[in-house]
C-alpha cells in the first residue's frame, strides 16, 4: 500500500497516526480513554525528551491533533496526559 502523505512523525510512526485516526471515530470520551491512554504511551516513548517538559500535554495534544487530521478533542488529550502523570506521582 502507497501512502500519498508523509507521516506526521517519523518517531511515533505511520500505524500510530493511523490508530490516532481510528480512535478519533470513537463514539464517547468513555470508550476513547483506553486508546488515548495508549496513544500518549506511544508519543513519550517516541520522544523522551517530552516527559518533563512543563508544556508537555500542549505538546502531545498538539501532536495527536495533526495525526488525527484534527479529529482528537485537544483538550481531552490533554486530560488523559495528567491523569497518567498524577499516576505515576508527577504533578502539574
Amino acid at each position: 500500500m502507497r501512502y500519498t502523505e508523509k507521516m506526521v512523525d517519523r518517531q511515533v510512526g505511520r500505524n500510530a497516526e493511523l490508530f490516532s485516526q481510528a480512535v478519533a471515530e470513537l463514539d464517547s470520551p468513555a470508550e476513547r480513554y483506553p486508546y488515548l491512554r495508549i496513544l500518549v504511551s506511544l508519543v513519550e516513548q517516541a520522544h523522551p525528551e517530552w516527559r518533563q517538559a512543563p508544556n508537555k500535554p500542549s505538546q502531545i495534544a498538539a501532536l495527536l491533533d495533526r495525526m488525527s487530521e484534527g479529529a482528537l478533542d485537544s483538550d481531552e488529550v490533554k486530560e488523559v496526559v495528567r491523569v497518567r502523570d498524577e499516576e505515576r506521582g508527577h504533578y502539574r
